[in-house]
């Protein structure tokens, strides 16, 4: 059965251009063409739109994606999902970590009174560690 570019974007819930823009780069392999010059995608083509914007709901990033389709056609169906599902649940859990010391600095600021960043960073009783947080985030960035 042959969809067309409406059709398939509809089913995979994308819109027209993001499908375009996956065939571009190659996310979606070239569809064949009616007659009259339009393009036929098969159902497969749904399968993966609904895959990539799986992957990208779980953090990965489009190259990534594209990675992991490419390895895929490669190697038949082993892409090295599991080792790289396992690296970005490493990144997600150290993303959770930092938002939690945010979060829990935001509290602390809020319980705090703190009114102004200059005076509170100026301040021994201020509860946001301003040499701290910027030490991890500078850490976070060097690596």
């Amino acid at each position: 059965m042959s969809l067309r570019v409406g059709e398939v974007a509809e089913a995979a819930g994308v819109n027209k251009e993001t499908l375009r823009y996956y065939e571009r780069r190659g996310l979606l392999g070239r569809p064949d063409r009616s007659p009259g010059g339009h393009r036929l995608y098969d159902e497969q083509a749904v399968v993966t739109l609904r895959v990539i914007k799986a992957a990208q709901r779980l953090g990965f990033t489009l190259e990534e994606v594209a990675d992991l389709i490419e390895a895929g056609r490669r190697r038949g169906r082993n892409s090295g999902l599991q080792a790289r599902a396992t690296e970005k649940l490493t990144e997600v859990e150290t993303k959770i970590a930092d938002l939690v010391l945010i979060r829990d600095n935001l509290v602390a600021a809020i319980d705090a009174g703190c009114d102004d960043l200059h005076q509170c960073a100026g301040s021994d009783c201020c509860p946001i560690p301003f040499v701290d947080l910027a030490d991890i985030t500078s850490q976070r960035v060097a690596r």
